[in-house]
This record gives C-alpha cells, sequence and structure tokens, in this order.
C-alpha cells in the first residue's frame, strides 16, 4: 500500500449552502432597514416572508411581511460563514447540530460580525444562521427525474460536520 491513502471525491463534505434569516415581527420601516442590512451583510437581494397565522398579542396579521431571508451557495457563503463564526467567537454549541449534520447559531447583533460599523439610522438587529452540508451525489434527492434516496452510508454525520468545522473554520465546538 501507498503512505498516503487516495479519498474516495465521493465521501469529501462541502458546503451546500448558508440561510440568514432576520425575523423583525413586523411590516413597515422596520422591516425596510433589516432588508438594507441584510442585503449590504451578503450582497444579494432578500425574499420576504409572510406570517402564517394571525397573533393578536404581538400585533401580527395572517400574511403580513414579517422577516427576510437570503440564501448563500459557493464561495458567498463559505465568505459570509466566517465572518459570522467570528462574530460568535468560533464557538458553536454541540447541541446547536443535527443528526444529519446540518447546524444552526444565532447573532444578537449584526455590528459584531467584522466590518460593519453602527448606523444610528438603522439600528441592530440579530439574525440566525442556518448551514447545510452535503456531500456529491446529493443531487439525486433534489432532482425531478427518477428521483430518488440518499443511502444511510452517504449522509452527512453529526461528527463528519463538526470535524469539517474545526479543520476548515478552526472552530471550537462546545
Amino acid at each position: 500500500m501507498e503512505a498516503e491513502e487516495k479519498i474516495n471525491p465521493m465521501t469529501q463534505i462541502r458546503i451546500e449552502k448558508v440561510v440568514i434569516n432576520m425575523a423583525v415581527g413586523q411590516s413597515g420601516e422596520k422591516l425596510e432597514k433589516a432588508v438594507k442590512v441584510l442585503e449590504s451583510l451578503t450582497g444579494q437581494k432578500p425574499s420576504r416572508r409572510k406570517a402564517k397565522r394571525t397573533i393578536r398579542e404581538f400585533g401580527i396579521r395572517r400574511g403580513e411581511n414579517i422577516a427576510c431571508v437570503v440564501t448563500l451557495r459557493k464561495e458567498k457563503a463559505i465568505e459570509f460563514l466566517r465572518k459570522a463564526l467570528i462574530a460568535v467567537g468560533n464557538k458553536v454549541k454541540a447541541k446547536s447540530f443535527d443528526d444529519y449534520g446540518n447546524f444552526s447559531f444565532g447573532i444578537r447583533e449584526h455590528i459584531d460580525i467584522p466590518g460593519v460599523k453602527y448606523d444610528p439610522n438603522i439600528g441592530i438587529f440579530g439574525m440566525d444562521v442556518c448551514v447545510s452540508f452535503e456531500k456529491p451525489g446529493y443531487r439525486v434527492k433534489r432532482r425531478r427525474i427518477r428521483r430518488s434516496k440518499i443511502g444511510k452510508k452517504h449522509r452527512v454525520t453529526k461528527e463528519e460536520a463538526i470535524e469539517y468545522l474545526r479543520k476548515m473554520f478552526g472552530v471550537e465546538v462546545i
């Protein structure tokens, strides 16, 4: 056998997408400011999300825009994730990971992200960051024609995702 074993490229983990969600809880000026913040952070136009049901205590009506979301892929996703992890001190809780290797964390104030300055006209917003991992071949699960399931051995596990984060981003999992 050779000293270096060849690694199967189909078992290499990669970041499929990073979803950034800013739930403001009301429409109007506050939501527009959140959209501006998210657009400046990501360089993409955010999509607005509507309330599913009416909640009188919070003053939310069904169908009202109350949040904005951006999905980043490939290089943009990696670049944003590096900044977002710095904002939380390169630490992620182990309970933030699910059984399929995906994880989520929150940023309390968007001004914690490196390179962002406080603007008193806009204010401070928090956000949720959700990261999905996959291996090559996951297209089989999403395609329209001849869709199929992904085998158990080919799924990303919690341990593989934690190891990938440690290696690629230097993240400490608590």
